[in-house]
């Protein structure tokens, strides 16, 4: 099979071993990844992770030290931004501030010289489609934040991109406009079928927009997923505090095939979990989610139980996040969250200084190597 063939059956866009530098500090470490025609990566991770130099790498608005960029079986590794037809959207939204929303939706098209009936045919289909009709003639500082989002998108999409990247597109925005316009974007690109590059930091932005997730730390790529397998399978540590939370119990020693000692009690761990990785006798972290954590009204018939005391109970509206202090034999403690609906709160009477029965399901606990 010729290598042009290859290229085509593999994913529309490839990312390959990409690494940029700026001076002595590496942003970028032998970055690989693709992406299929008309799929949604979300690209996650703290700030400095790299994930805005990857897209600008994308882009074509940052050289790679070393690397390559396929479109298609189009190597672009080399070229400019105005040779690789892709739509960005900032974290600012680059607006013109002197040019209405009708003109700046145009500007692409302009550039390109497209006749004026075809160009306006364009806006109007795009006012129309983004929600901004009868809004055209508006500029910028006459916008709400939402509008000048959308007036963003429009232009990004306005000239047909291979790729549209967005940065950060919903960060400045409030939370109640952030969740409509997520919902809007992933409706969009789904209908446009546009091979789409999102980064965020918002975690809850990338598992409900994203087909997949790419997590990244320190200039490197540590996880790829859908947002399923990144959140009930973290590969790491790392990634399990980063996406949603985590409560981790340190200092476990594996016993047997899915038994560890945690201080003075027993936890059993599912083998699919990790615990097949660890070594006999050797250190490990256990983890487990909040809302997976099982406060219970006895103990009794239950494995992976362990009596633990009540610090604190914080009201988040239909659920508590309760605060609880586990013994671990001596003086030893480990502090825990368990997330619980109200109604069960109030049936059970919890209230601090308690002391409770907790449950650790032996399919929910991870295990990491200490």
């Amino acid at each position: 099979m010729s290598q042009k063939a290859n290229l085509k059956n593999s994913g529309y866009l490839r990312v390959k071993n990409i690494d940029k530098s700026f001076g002595s500090f590496r942003a970028l470490k032998n970055v690989s990844f693709q992406a299929d025609r008309g799929e949604l990566i979300s690209v996650l991770g703290p700030s400095g992770c790299g994930k805005t130099t990857l897209l600008r790498v994308v882009a074509g608005l940052e050289k790679q030290d070393s690397g390559e960029v396929f479109v298609g079986d189009r190597d672009l590794s080399n070229y400019p931004i105005s040779k690789r037809n892709v739509g960005i959207v900032f974290q600012s939204y680059a607006l013109f501030p002197n040019l209405t929303a009708r003109q700046n939706i145009a500007y692409g098209l302009k550039t390109r010289k497209l006749k004026k009936s075809e160009i306006d045919r364009k806006v109007d289909a795009l006012l129309q489609l983004t929600g901004l009709k009868g809004l055209g003639r508006r500029y910028p500082a006459q916008l709400s934040g939402g509008q000048q989002q959308r007036v963003a998108l429009s232009r990004a999409i306005a000239v047909s991109p291979d790729i549209l990247l967005l940065d950060e597109p919903l960060s400045a925005l409030d939370a109640k406009v952030r969740v409509m316009l997520r919902l809007e974007i992933r409706q969009l690109q789904q209908r446009l079928g546009v091979t789409t590059i999102m980064v965020t930091h918002d975690q809850e932005e990338a598992l409900t927009m994203a087909d997949r997730i790419l997590v990244m730390d320190q200039g490197k790529l540590v996880q790829e997923g859908t947002p399923h397998e990144i959140y009930e399978h973290p590969a790491t540590p790392f990634v399990a505090s980063f996406i949603g939370s985590m409560n981790f119990i340190g200092n476990a020693v594996k016993q047997d095939q899915g038994v560890y000692k945690v201080g003075e009690h027993i936890l059993h761990v599912s083998g699919e979990n990790g615990s097949a990785q660890i070594k006999e006798q050797s250190g490990a972290i256990l983890a487990i989610r909040p809302e997976n954590v099982m406060i219970l009204p006895n103990e009794e018939g239950r494995a992976n139980v362990i009596k633990a005391q009540v610090e604190a109970i914080e009201y988040r509206g239909a659920m508590f996040r309760v605060g609880l202090k586990l013994p671990l034999g001596g003086d030893t403690k480990v502090l825990i969250e368990s997330d619980m609906p109200s109604e069960k709160i109030s049936r059970l009477n919890i209230s601090e200084n308690m002391v409770i029965p907790v449950h650790f399901p032996t399919d929910r606990l991870r295990v990491y190597q200490a």
